[in-house]
């Protein structure tokens, strides 16, 4: 059975980038000698799925961070190349998260981290998440990209876990019962 789960940072107001994308506030908390649990939670997964905003901006990473295959869920980028330095590592679609995932099954994946907030505002409305690993970062943007979107109905969510660390950052996992 294949499952999807999320891993991903927010400002205390709930945005995951300013609104023209920028995430600087979160990279200026970024510390090295911090594990906020990422190398755990991507161990078990097979491929990661984002969408195209979040393709763009790893693009302007220094290098390319990834050691799992990395589908990217886009309308304008699907049938375009691959970059070549990317090329066995990275492809693209247009498919829904309800075909990717069906799609990816047929495949043998089964644990898929799923990155972009868009994507998961898709993947929850179409009850695709397993859980979700949400670190919470100590600023106040005033405005930007939503993690959450607007969902059909409630979705009941289980508190697994929850811890800090010394920077001030809040990672709590949930499980969705809905």
């Amino acid at each position: 059975m294949i499952s999807a789960h999320v891993f991903i940072a927010t400002s205390l107001d709930g945005y995951i980038a300013r609104p023209d994308g920028d995430i600087g506030w979160l990279l200026q908390r970024d510390d090295p000698t911090e594990d906020h649990g990422y190398a755990d939670f991507i161990a078990d997964k097979d491929m990661i799925v984002m969408g195209r905003g979040s393709y763009e901006k790893v693009l302007t990473f220094d290098a390319w961070p990834y050691d799992r295959p990395v589908l990217v869920l886009s309308q304008q980028l699907a049938g375009t190349p691959v970059p070549q330095a990317l090329k066995g590592k990275v492809r693209f679609t247009n498919n829904t998260p309800t075909g990717v995932m069906a799609e990816l099954a047929k495949e043998n994946v089964r644990r898929v981290y799923v990155d972009g907030g868009r994507l998961v505002q898709s993947f929850l409305r179409d009850g695709l998440v397993t859980d979700m690993v949400i670190t919470t970062v100590p600023v106040l943007i005033g405005s930007g990209r939503p993690l959450f979107g607007a969902l059909p109905r409630d979705i009941d969510l289980q508190l697994v876990s929850s811890r800090s660390f010394p920077s001030g950052l809040v990672q709590s996992t949930y499980r969705l019962l809905s």
